[in-house]
């Protein structure tokens, strides 16, 4: 018996696979476009790339003491370099103050002993967390209560120190007119993961932020950003700003110190490159990266979700997303979309290369800059449901839950 029934048409599967090509070549042409907002983007921190120079002889004025405090929770592997490095300044009048914060380790037994050999370094032991405050502000807040200086210097204990590092520092603010400057440091990165996601997660918090002469620009109270690392701020303006205790409940205490400077209006705070006067060796494996950044990210956003959100995407197009669609387009055997992508992707990489190059790092790392900004990305995303879950975040032994 013969099937008179209608065949059906392979059209709507035609027309499936029509749509789909189509919205590939339409993320391709996307993620092309991402790409030369980030390169342009990336070509203006160049006009506006400012460099602390490190003094290579004492100023004709002579500069104010200093007080330097170091907060220090566990910092066995590098108080001690530290310390030596604040004491060995030259050019400027110092005191150094380092905060043990109940530490579990050895730090306290190596601060009693440079305290022994240099009268300048005054060791204070920490009290225990008051309910509100968080463990960094709270060491800071006691560190200062013991400083004489006219300008203070908030620097952490795995940073290291050049000779004429601080000297140079409080120079260039005076001369800038500056009531607080912070720089951005040299990383140093040792091991695969400190490589693959210190410089690009660095980067890519300098590139939300924006640039130097966004940041430093008083009319622009939005953009603001220091980093913890290394903060010089004159007294004047720290009490004027309530100092530490009026940050107590903030896990991200720089950026939020920056925000309130440049909002309230009566005092200028510079950023600026840093690289010849100090060196900080933030995270030594996998895992403390993952919780340091973590402990960061959400909170450093302002728990804004849509800037998270917006930042998560822009990163996975900056990342695995070209590459992806290259090798997709390859096996399709669309020539010329899967040139476009991967042009795209070598684009990405070489404007990280530059960025990598003005801040000081190897520009080879660029190479690894689609897997770690890809697993920064990860990072965000883990920040947010830790928070938002309320699960909170873990660092240095204490759980956060606040802002």
């Amino acid at each position: 018996m013969v099937n008179c029934a209608p065949k059906r048409s392979p059209a709507p599967k035609r027309r499936f696979r029509s749509v789909v090509v189509d919205l590939e070549e339409l993320l391709t042409h996307a993620v092309a476009s991402v790409a030369l907002f980030y390169s342009v983007r990336a070509a203006r921190f160049a006009q506006s790339w400012i460099n602390v120079p490190l003094l290579a002889a004492p100023p004709a004025e002579p500069l104010p003491l200093v007080s330097i405090i170091v907060p220090a929770r566990d910092e066995e592997r590098s108080i001690e370099a530290c310390i030596r490095s604040l004491l060995a300044q030259e050019f400027a009048p110092v005191e150094v103050i380092a905060v043990d914060d109940r530490s579990t380790d050895a730090t306290p037994e190596i601060l009693a002993r440079l305290a022994r050999e240099d009268r300048r370094l005054r060791v204070v032991h920490g009290e225990p967390l008051p309910p509100g405050w968080v463990g960094k502000p709270w060491a800071l807040d006691q560190g200062q209560r013991h400083a004489r200086g006219t300008w203070l210097l908030f620097t952490d204990a795995d940073s290291v120190h050049a000779p004429a590092g601080v000297a140079s520092a409080a120079w260039f603010a005076r001369a800038a007119r500056a009531d607080a400057l912070s720089i951005a440091t040299r990383q140093e990165v040792v091991t695969f993961w400190e490589r693959a996601l210190v410089p690009s997660s660095l980067g890519l918090i300098l590139f939300a932020s924006g640039t130097f002469g966004d940041i430093n620009d008083p009319a622009q109270p939005d953009r603001a950003l220091a980093n913890g690392q290394y903060i010089l701020v004159s007294r004047e303006a720290y009490d004027a700003l309530g100092g530490h205790a009026a940050l107590r409940d903030q896990i991200v205490e720089d950026v939020e110190f920056a925000r309130r400077l440049k909002a309230d209006g009566r005092f200028r705070l510079l950023l600026a490159g840093g690289d010849r006067l100090a060196s900080v060796r933030m995270y030594r494996s996998f895992g403390e990266i993952w919780a340091g950044f973590t402990k960061n990210i959400y909170l450093g956003a302002n728990g804004d979700l849509r800037t998270l959100a917006l930042g998560i995407s822009f990163m996975s197009l900056i990342s695995f997303v070209p590459p992806a669609l290259a090798l997709r387009a390859a096996f399709r055997g669309r020539s010329r979309l899967a040139a476009e992508a991967l042009m795209t992707s070598i684009a990405i990489v070489a404007t990280a290369s530059w960025g990598m190059r003005k801040a000081a790092f190897q520009k080879r790392l660029a190479l690894l800059q689609p897997l770690g900004t890809a697993l920064f990305a990860a990072i965000a995303v883990n920040s947010a449901l830790r928070v938002i879950s309320g699960k909170g975040v873990v660092w240095r032994g204490r759980r956060y839950h606040g802002r």
